[in-house]
């Protein structure tokens, strides 16, 4: 720094100035990096808690009723179909239902495995291991255990140690209503083709028929 004349002054502002300038632009280069480093681990950690909360509704959507995931598949009702195995009747009238809960389970827990932790992990491991074993899982543990994650990864008070919370277990899925509005879709517009084909047969009915061996200058007697 050199003050004694005006060339050192001068020389000497203009080298603070471009010095200033490097430190702020280096500054703010830092920050743009660590903000969008920060806004791509809270996009992740948004799409994972959003993951594993879906995982968590699937897994843990029931309190009532049958709690089990069924790993029976449709080859094995239709062999016990073929060796006449008594009860299948029953099987079979819920076979459809359990199949839509077994596959959303399956999903849930591919998605826990891909983003879950050590502990829901080896939680789900262990259920996709049995369910391929062809052996009725519970997932109340894997409940348990994604409802305390997500609660401390939200900031959230951990459950009071009084509340009991009974077994959870896989959200019953409703399939028939839908294939019932299709059904009465498709009969309503069967119906409404064959009213289409009525009115048109009446139609040719009500048409007059040509009289024949007359023209048309001939008079009507």
């Amino acid at each position: 720094m050199d003050f004694s004349s005006w060339q050192g002054a001068m020389t000497t502002v203009i080298g603070l100035a471009v010095i200033t300038l490097l430190g702020v632009g280096i500054r703010i280069l830092m920050m743009q990096t660590i903000q969008q480093r920060r806004e791509r681990m809270n996009r992740q950690i948004n799409e994972r808690l959003k993951t594993l909360i879906a995982a968590y509704r699937t897994l843990g959507g029931s309190f009532t009723g049958q709690l089990t995931v069924d790993p029976t598949h449709l080859r094995e009702l239709r062999e016990r179909a073929g060796s006449g195995e008594e009860g299948l009747g029953e099987g079979t009238a819920s076979s459809d239902r359990s199949r839509r809960i077994r596959d959303a389970v399956e999903a849930a827990l591919a998605d826990i495995l891909l983003l879950g932790t050590e502990e829901h992990c080896r939680l789900a491991a262990q259920a996709a291991a049995d369910l391929a074993a062809g052996r009725p899982i519970h997932t109340a543990e894997l409940v348990v255990s994604l409802r305390t994650f997500i609660r401390a990864a939200l900031d959230l008070d951990p459950m009071p140690g009084e509340v009991m919370i009974p077994l959870q277990g896989p959200t019953r899925t409703q399939g028939g209503a839908g294939r019932g509005k299709g059904d009465a879709g498709v009969a309503g517009n069967r119906g409404a083709g064959a009213s289409g084909g009525n009115a048109g047969s009446g139609g040719m009915q009500m048409a007059p028929m040509p009289v024949m061996g007359r023209k048309d200058n001939d008079p009507v007697s």
